[in-house]
């Protein structure tokens, strides 16, 4: 997918989002992103805590984490996170942009075998 097209994705995303969320002051950056990670094969789930700027294996991914934001006026509320997933043998991408807690389908991980989404970002 090109660049233009993640653009187009993003805008997307923020203008489905509550207004609340979309205010750029109204949204705290996170210290990290807790993640869950499902194998469709075998149906097992795993929850990950990632910090921003870090990068950790989950289900054989390689996620690595660029921001995770959340809506000041509601920190348990709906969370969003800047994500790039690859495989770690050989870097192929498989994902990257964003994903937003409430609506992991919109812009979601396209692998046959595993999803990977987004559950909250933590301040600490």
């Amino acid at each position: 997918m090109t660049k233009q097209a993640f653009a187009f994705l993003a805008r997307l995303a923020f203008a489905m989002m509550p207004a609340f969320a979309v205010a750029q002051d109204a949204a705290e950056p996170g210290a990290a992103a807790v993640l869950r990670g499902l194998d469709k094969v075998n149906g097992q789930s795993q929850d990950l805590e990632i910090r921003v700027g870090g990068s950790a294996e989950l289900f054989g991914l390689l996620v690595t984490l660029s921001e995770c934001r959340y809506p000041a006026a509601n920190p348990t509320g709906d969370a969003f996170a800047y994500l790039t997933i690859r495989d770690p043998n050989d870097g192929e991408q498989f994902f990257e942009g964003w994903m937003i807690a409430s609506s992991p389908a919109l812009n979601a991980l396209d692998h046959a075998r595993y999803d990977v989404w987004v559950i909250r970002c933590n301040k600490s």
